[in-house]
């Protein structure tokens, strides 16, 4: 395993042991509002220092995005993208399905990724060119070949509404066709059980760069395929994504295609 790997798996159980700490006292947790449907807690903020204490202790040249203290700049051609808590209302509500998301670009490629379920103990790891895994197992996309029997993954936009009535025709499109869509909550983690084969496909608008890079890896090294909602590689910039199979990902895109209005065709 690749050393920065090992470095980003010490941080992530760090903050994920915090986040457990905490999972049984939510009602003492002091809560703000970012904006609409998005919250941030004192227990986002204390993992996200953990996990940037660790990384800094080790990495002190690299530069650092993170969603709640921002970009950090650094010294050398690798930036960490770091979501400490992805799935926060679930986390708030009791809801057990959150993650902790940490990638790591150099000169602007991703070269590794990590997404940590701390309630399943599952960690999802991948370096660029040697493929991804779970609690070192090897995992892969599914070969579905159709819609039929295909179960999906997807995330309603709750920070930016604006295209709603798009995107629920694209859910109306898919419910028709596969055999099931879930909307678990947590971004990182739905692109993580696209690598390990636990859905067929993924498609979500308007995510943050934190919610998709560490995911977008895991994908690909299991074989599969992510894209903005034009086939192109722009999704950490436009935070519209589909991802799956090779055949998944083809389908799902046409399917989504008639919905698209021109704010959404990159």
């Amino acid at each position: 395993m690749h050393p920065t790997i090992n470095i980003a798996i010490r941080a992530a159980r760090s903050a994920g042991n915090l986040l457990l700490r905490y999972f049984d006292r939510i009602d003492t947790l002091t809560i703000d509002s970012k904006g609409k449907n998005d919250f941030v807690t004192e227990v986002d903020r204390a993992a996200e220092q953990v996990i940037v204490e660790v990384l800094r202790k080790t990495y002190p040249d690299h530069a650092i995005l993170a969603e709640e203290s921002g970009y950090q700049r650094g010294r050398s051609d690798y930036e960490w993208i770091i979501d400490p808590l992805d799935g926060t209302t679930n986390y708030l509500h009791g809801f057990p399905q959150f993650s902790i998301s940490i990638a790591l670009k150099h000169k602007g490629v991703l070269e590794q990724a990590l997404v940590y379920d701390p309630m399943r103990e599952e960690m999802f790891t991948a370096s660029r060119g040697e493929g991804a895994q779970l609690n070192d197992r090897r995992i892969r996309v599914t070969a579905r070949k159709g819609l039929e029997g295909a179960l999906l993954g997807t995330g309603f936009p709750y920070r930016e509404q604006a295209h709603l009535d798009a995107y629920l025709g694209m859910f109306k499109s898919f419910v028709s066709e596969t055999a099931g869509v879930r909307r678990p909550g947590s971004a990182a983690l739905d692109l993580a059980y696209v690598a390990a084969g636990r859905v067929d496909g993924f498609w979500e608008l308007g995510l943050a760069q934190w919610d998709i890079a560490a995911g977008a890896l895991l994908v690909k090294e299991a074989g599969g395929v992510i894209s903005d909602f034009s086939g192109g590689e722009r999704y950490l910039e436009s935070g519209n994504v589909i991802a799956g199979g090779v055949k998944m990902h083809n389908l799902m895109r046409r399917m989504i295609d008639p919905h698209l209005n021109e704010h959404l065709r990159f």
